[in-house]
């Protein structure tokens, strides 16, 4: 890594992790800007261990975060791969050693996107699908004592219905998918009919893998106990039917309980993506989330 990789506030990095007794090399510093809710910084200590640094976006991100730190104590042990260890959690950093694997994909400085794992491998699909069971396995009434949300499918559709008359209010949605929308949420065949133990947003950009299989999960900020799709969706709008398929397979061998609509079910919730985006423009009131929550919902809009 050369002088230019540094962050522009690289000093500042350092005097932040060495107020928490982490001694960091200045050269090894290197920034991931992704994460919507915390900023990313992979550093390597005097020691020679790796270290991954959050610094927290915005205050509203710290209650969650208290919640996160017990629900990863809590799924470390039933899962074959690795979760963070934060060794320091505090209002203004959160650490942890770094975990074994690469990136699934990553983001630069410019906003390109480089991908290191294809979701359509047999090894990836059939890792996922083991760990995606592995966690929905895992004890609601244990899961539910680390503060984290808890929803019965009844209450997982009310809260799409909240959530689209909450974003209608505030954004001008296209008809067609307001239709689209509505319409899903209505039609009881879709929707499953148990909850569990969810990530949340299992997607490559929140993964490591190694060989080409899964081997970590990071960033729990949106775990929750509800609809198992949250966590089969973004397999089956990025991986070949194929994969999907295998995915599938090992998840329900796993112990995921599969039914009859789950592939056009994660399609429809994935179309509605931009809902949750809306939302989150509204929670942070920031002006570049707004215009983006605003393009995503209205995308025929000619503003």
């Amino acid at each position: 890594m050369t002088s230019t990789d540094l962050p522009s506030d690289a000093d500042a990095l350092l005097e932040l992790a060495g107020t928490h007794g982490l001694e960091l090399s200045r050269e090894t510093l290197r920034a991931e800007e992704i994460g919507l809710d915390f900023r990313v910084v992979f550093a390597r200590a005097r020691d020679g261990q790796d270290w991954v640094l959050r610094i927290p976006r915005r205050a509203d991100v710290l209650a969650r975060a208290e919640i996160e730190g017990r629900l990863l104590r809590t799924v470390a042990p039933h899962l074959d791969v690795a979760v963070p260890d934060w060794r320091v959690h505090t209002e203004d950093l959160i650490a942890y050693p770094l975990l074994p694997g690469t990136p699934g994909l990553t983001l630069d400085a410019a906003g390109e996107v480089s991908w290191n794992v294809d979701v359509s491998s047999p090894d990836y699909a059939r890792s996922l699908g083991a760990t995606v069971a592995q966690l929905h396995g895992i004890g609601i009434e244990e899961a539910a004592a680390t503060g984290i949300d808890v929803l019965s499918p009844a209450q997982v559709r009310a809260r799409w219905r909240t959530d689209l008359e909450r974003v209608a209010e505030s954004f001008e949605i296209a008809p067609p998918l307001w239709e689209r929308w509505n319409a899903w949420v209505e039609e009881d065949s879709y929707w499953p009919r148990r909850s569990v133990l969810t990530h949340g947003e299992i997607y490559p950009g929140h993964t490591l893998v190694a060989d080409g299989r899964l081997s970590a999960v990071l960033d729990w900020t949106t775990a929750a106990v509800g609809d198992p799709a949250k966590d089969l969706m973004f397999q089956r709008v990025g991986a070949t039917e194929d994969a999907f398929e295998l995915f599938l397979e090992h998840y329900e061998a796993g112990g995921g309980q599969l039914w009859p609509r789950l592939a056009d079910h994660c399609t429809e919730m994935f179309s509605a993506s931009p809902v949750a985006y809306g939302l989150f423009a509204l929670e942070t009131g920031l002006a570049a989330h707004w215009e983006a929550a605003a393009s995503s919902l209205n995308p025929t809009s000619e503003a």
